[in-house]
This record gives C-alpha cells, structure tokens and sequence, in this order.
C-alpha cells in the first residue's frame, strides 16, 4: 500500500503479515457494512496514526514467529488500547510481543477441524453455545504454547490447545484458525460480532455515504483544475468518470482510447453511452495501429502489460497538450488492484497488475492521479455504479481487464488472430446470455491458444487454431471457480464457434479454479 486514506468513516485496520486470505478479511467486514483498510505490517505505524482506527486485525501468515527478523505488530498498536483481533500468525506474534511463548515442531493442523466451546467469549456470543463442536478452518505449523498474562483459553480443536485465546478486560482476541474463509461457515459472524459488539462500530459504511465523501474529497484535490480520465469502456472506470463529473462537470474530459484490443462492437457502444445519453466530453483516440503494431510478435504477457501500459501514458501525455494541459488524470483503480501491485512481504504480488498506474505517474507528465474507487471492491463498484444511476446492463458486465485482448491472446497479437477471437468471445457470451447464465457468472470469455492443430472438416483438412472458452463465479474478484455447465451447453457453443469462426477447429473449456488473486487469463 502506498499511503493510507484520511477517512471521515470510523474504521478498522487491517495489519497484513503475509497471508493470501488477508483480503478475504476486508471482504468480510465491508459486508457487515464496516470501512476497513489493509497495510503492510512495516507501514502498518504510520497507517495506525493517520486512520485511528477504532479497532484493528491481525492478519496471518507465511512466516514463522520463532524465526529471527519475522513480521511484528507496531508498538504503538498494542499501547493504545484499541480492541484487537489476531488471527492464525497474528495470534502468535500478539502472543509473543506480549509475554507468552511460541513453539513450532508440534502436530501441524491444515485444513478441517473440530473447535470445541470451553468458555463464554464476546467473540462468538449469539452465534456458538458452551459444549459445542463447529467446523473451523485451520493452516499452522507453530502454536502458542504459552500465554500471556490476562489472557485465558475458551476454546480448543485436537491440535490447537489455545485455538481462541481472549484477554476480555483488555479487548484483545486471538484466534488460532481463519475466520475469514468460507470454510469457517460461522466466520462472518465472529467477525462481526468483534467490529460490532467489541469495537462498538454501526454498519455506515453505505454506497450513499461513500459517494458524498468522494464527491467532495474530489472537489478539495482537484480545485479549479482540469482533469482527464482514463476511460477503458470497462465497468470501473466507467463509474469512476460518472463519480467526477458529478463533483466537477466540465472540468472532466474523457480519454477514450481505443487500442483495438476490445471485445466486439464495445468502441462504438461506449461512445455513444457517453457522448449521447451522459453528455459527458469525450475524446476518442483510435490508437489501434500503434498498439497493434507495437504487440505484434510479441509473446511474453509481462512485456505485454508494461508495452500497453506505457502507450497508454503516452497517448494521455499527447492529448493532454492537445487539450492545453490538464493539472490531473483519473483512472479506475480498485482495491485489489492496490494489493496486488504492492508486495507486502517481497512475493511475486508487485507485478500482477503493472498495467495499472497503482504507484503513480512518471514524473515528466507533472499530473496528479485521481482515483476516487481506489478504497473499493469490484462488487462494491457496481453498486455505486447503481447508485449513480448508470443502467445495469453496463453495471453487470463482466470484467475485462486492462490490457484487453491482448493477455487473451497467448503468443504474438496479430489483427487476424483479434479477430478470430473477437467473433469467438461474442458467440459465446451470446450463448450464455442465451441461456440465461450470464448474470450467475463472474465472468466468461474466450482465449485464442497459441497452438494449431490438424482437423477434418467435411472433406477438407484443416490446419487452425485452438480456442478456449473460461468462466468462473467470484463474489469479490479475488478468489474464483469454474463454472459448471453441461456437456451439451459446451457443444452447442463449440459447434457454432467451429462453424462460424474460419480459423478455429477445435474448443476446449478451462476448469481451473483461482486462489485468492487475479482472475485474468495470464
């Protein structure tokens, strides 16, 4: 994270010691209607100080507390007093910072396990009883072994003697298991019960309060100044430029460049939304052959990423000067964008999302980055969007990421292969709306696969590409499955992909599913 937000909304903080889970956290808690920020453990001070958070989390982790140089909690976080709820790794180094002590070599505990009641806490008051068993989901090697002064076990699982430790004087709670993950099915409502009852928050954390903060939070950073804004033609930025021109009006201009890596029609459809029925001013850039070009032959995605990402700099850099100059540039970053491009404890999370500008402008443009849905999920994205009025058959759309079709096309881009996969991607989505699936899918496309193979078709043989077909479910956008459709649904698409598609003899469907991160095809 880069620098936390100065909120107006009581809060929580989130300290991130690692743990692919720790979005699923802040998930948790903007359902029960709670503003929460994630920060890094090392930054985790500084964000403490400027949001003075009502209550914060531990998140867990990788690390192992017994090991020299591992994740701490901040000082100032265990001194001020404010509730606390540690989880997994934040049980043990809570533990550890205050007194108690850690041991790894014990029976590890992955998965499943049964968590027993001892005694009555806060923590789950209203949702478990005294002498229960519930399903909990743990992920430790190390276990506290001793605790600290004030605190007292009040349940228990095989191979977790201290699975819910709990200070009750002191508002401080440890769990050794996530509750974050669904496999803890009563997790949500621990989690709420902590933000709620413990910390003493209400559930104002709403699409209305979080749209008149924004306005106005827009209107302070942008002044009397001139703003341009990224529009992609996707749901997020979309909403973000909506979300502007109601602070600003015609301060805002639209850069709408079309890189001619978009799903079929799409150009066309977000122009007229914006420039006939939102009357928004639009300028549309038709940069097709210079990102085309500029891809062609070019097969690693990464490269792929940082060559769009960089046209898109420049073509803003060229239109502002045509415009005479624009103070600032505003974009439809989201939450997890934010997270994913900024890795908290040195993994690979700093380069998943580099087409996005997470970290800030190259110096030599002097603009400032406006990102009014920096603090939000995809899902609470479109309810803004709703909010905002704007129609929901735009607000349902699947995701499409940045880079467009060029990270769905494996391999060299090529204006014939976009097309081959331009008419693939429109017939199934067609089918699926068709078949009245579309809106129970997070989201679907197709992928032109790098591979020819040899096929028969009539009396012919052919010589032609592979195409996939994906589609998943995801609540948040982090995590994702595969969605399950019958055979005879995947025939159908097959067929009129093969019949009407000249360049594809053969379709497969993807059934990976996604751990917490990005959804995209890579």
């Amino acid at each position: 994270m880069t620098e936390p937000a100065a909120t107006a909304v009581d809060s929580i903080l989130i300290i991130d010691f690692g743990s692919q889970v720790t979005q699923l956290i802040a998930r948790r808690l903007r359902e029960a209607g709670v503003y929460c920020e994630i920060h890094p453990f090392n930054k985790a001070a500084e964000a403490f100080r400027v949001m003075r958070p009502k209550g914060v989390i531990f998140s867990g982790g990788p690390a192992s507390v017994t090991d020299e140089g591992s994740p701490r909690a901040p000082h100032e976080v265990l001194q001020s007093g404010v509730p606390i709820l540690a989880i997994c790794y934040g049980q043990q180094t809570l533990a550890l910072q205050l007194g108690g002590k850690v041991e790894g070599g014990h029976a590890r505990e992955f998965g499943r396990a049964d968590l027993e009641i001892r005694e009555p806490s806060a923590l789950y008051e209203g949702v478990w009883e005294i002498g229960q068993r519930y399903p909990v989901w743990m992920s430790h090697g190390d276990r506290v072994t001793e605790l600290p002064a004030g605190f007292k076990v009040v349940a228990t699982s095989p191979n977790a003697p201290f699975a819910i430790a709990v200070n009750e004087d002191a508002k401080r709670y440890s769990t050794m298991f996530h509750p974050e993950v669904v496999h803890t099915p009563d997790g949500g409502k621990l989690l709420a019960n902590f933000v709620h009852n413990i910390v003493g928050l209400k559930s104002d954390w709403t699409m209305s309060a979080y749209r008149a903060r924004m306005i106005e939070k827009i209107r302070a950073q942008v002044g009397k100044g001139r703003v341009l804004c990224a529009l992609s033609g996707g749901v997020d930025s979309s909403v973000a430029a909506l979300l502007i021109h109601e602070a600003i009006g015609d301060q805002l201009t639209c850069v709408f460049v079309d890189h001619g890596l978009m799903r079929l029609n799409e150009a066309d459809e977000v122009v007229s939304m914006f420039r006939d029925h939102y009357n928004i001013p639009l300028v549309h850039v038709d940069a097709a052959d210079t990102f085309i070009g500029a891809l062609e032959g070019e097969a690693d995605p990464e490269t792929k990423r940082k060559t769009i990402g960089r046209l898109f700099i420049e073509t803003f850099e060229a239109e502002a000067r045509k415009l005479g100059g624009a103070q600032f540039l505003a974009q439809g970053t989201l939450y997890p964008d934010v997270i994913e491009s900024v890795s908290f404890t040195g993994g690979p999370s700093v380069t998943i999302k580099s087409h996005h500008n997470v970290g800030g402008l190259p110096e030599r443009m002097h603009m400032q980055l406006v990102e009014p849905l920096r603090e939000l999920f995809k899902d609470e994205v479109r309810a803004l969007g709703r909010e905002l009025g704007l129609p929901d058959k735009f607000v349902g759309r699947h995701p499409f990421p940045g880079p467009g079709l060029a990270i769905r096309l494996p391999g060299g881009v090529t204006r014939e292969k976009l097309d081959i996969l331009r008419r693939a991607d429109a017939i199934y989505l067609d089918e699926i709306r068709k078949a009245g699936l579309y809106d129970k899918i997070w989201q679907a496309f197709a992928v032109l696969l790098p591979v020819q193979t040899v096929g028969v078709m009539g009396d012919g043989r052919t010589y032609e590409f592979v195409c996939a077909l994906r589609a998943v479910t995801s609540v948040d956008g982090m995590t994702a499955d595969f969605y399950p459709f019958d055979m005879a649904f995947i025939g159908k698409v097959a067929t009129r992909i093969i019949n009407e598609v000249r360049g594809i003899n053969r379709v497969v469907y993807d059934v990976t599913s996604k751990p917490p991160g990005t959804i995209e095809w890579e």
